[in-house]
Parts: structure tokens; sequence; C-alpha cells
């Protein structure tokens, strides 16, 4: 995690446009680093005939988005739109290789 001051202590709309653009590579990384898990999700769904779906891992998830997001001072609905996004991309992901 990149180094940074608090955002009230940006004097400028340059440096806060900085530190956002500096936040947002990190989320793009942790992003992408997610993906690698879902990659793997893949060949352990396959090995174990599992489906792209699982239900109750899908309210989990979401459940945990909002959970987090509530214990940060976040908006809930946010996160669980955020992550609802996130889980559909990736079943769709999933079920581009083991299907339905």
């Amino acid at each position: 995690m990149t180094d940074r001051r608090p955002a009230q202590q940006c004097q400028t709309m340059g440096e806060l446009r900085q530190a956002i653009d500096a936040l947002d590579a990190e989320l793009m990384d942790l992003l992408a680093l997610r993906c690698t898990y879902i990659d793997r999700a893949i060949e352990l769904k396959q090995i174990e005939k599992m489906p792209a779906r699982v239900p109750d891992r899908v309210a989990e998830v979401l459940s945990n988005a909002r959970q987090a997001a509530n214990d940060r001072g976040f908006d809930p609905q946010l996160a669980e739109t955020i992550w609802h996004e996130i889980v559909e991309w990736s079943i769709e992901r999933e079920s581009r290789v083991i299907g339905d």
C-alpha cells in the first residue's frame, strides 16, 4: 500500500486527484489479484465437480461486503452493488469454462 496523507491534508485539487489516482491504481491491482483467485476457483470447481454459481456463497460474499463496508463507514448498499457486479462477472467467467 502506498504511503499517503489523509484526504484532509491535501491542499489543492491537484494533490487530491493525484491521491485518488494512486488509490485507483491500488484498487486495480487488488482486483487483478482477485481475478487470479477466480481463475484458480475455475480449476478447483472443475476438479470438485462444482457449478460456477453457488447461491449460498454468492449470498455470503454480498453479506460480507455489506458488513465490511458498514464496519468501515462506507455505504453498505454501494458496496453490495459493486460486489454484485464483481461476483456476476466472476460467475460468467467461470461459466464460460465450467458451464452451467
